[in-house]
């Protein structure tokens, strides 16, 4: 019996990783560019990021999981693809780090750099628009969600002064006509 369980459990599991695609920096660009990805990173670091066209993110960033959220942008060219290669370019670092991009299912990928498979991020793609649709009747906020600012106050206006009323007329209405009106020309 316990050989049985021993040998299902290897199969379930050899089935999930046999499912995690590795994709060439062509398709793994088709995949992400464009679209919105939360991420949960090997050290706790979580937030929501966008690569564009251009090679330019923008996105959240909680480091470690702890801490406020940041806004982060980085210009246009900071992620390069090349024949064989995705790969960041960003200044101060003596290098450019490079992708290993393996597609676990429809809407998810696993990046770690090529160099070190243990250094990875999660991302699991969203549309902003589903909670537009939703039932759930409070938004859900994650922790990679960014903390909306609190509203501007400003100092109490004076009191208003008395209003005096406005003498108003009946409003006469014309009869409603049926006949279509015709189409305006160019």
């Amino acid at each position: 019996m316990l050989l049985r369980v021993t040998l299902a459990c290897a199969f379930v599991l050899g089935a999930g990783s046999a499912y995690a695609e590795d994709l060439n920096p062509e398709q793994a660009r088709a995949f992400v560019v464009g679209k919105l990805f939360s991420y949960t990173c090997f050290d706790g670091t979580v937030g929501v990021g966008r690569i564009f066209g251009d090679g330019s993110v923008v996105g959240t960033i909680r480091p470690m999981g702890q801490g406020p959220v940041r806004f982060a942008a980085l210009p246009a060219g900071t992620i390069r693809v090349s024949s064989t290669s995705m790969c960041a370019h960003l200044s101060g670092i003596p290098f450019e780090p490079c992708f290993r991009v393996q597609k676990t299912d429809s809407r998810s990928f696993r990046g770690s750099l090529a160099a070190l498979s243990f250094a990875y991020c999660d991302f699991t793609q969203h549309n902003p628009r589903t909670r537009l649709t939703s039932n759930d009747t409070e938004p859900q906020i994650s922790a990679a969600t960014p903390i909306p600012p609190r509203p501007f106050s400003r100092a109490p206006a004076a009191a208003p002064a008395a209003v005096t009323p406005v003498p108003t007329t009946p409003v006469v209405s014309a009869p409603i006509s049926t006949a279509l009106r015709p189409a305006i020309e160019e």
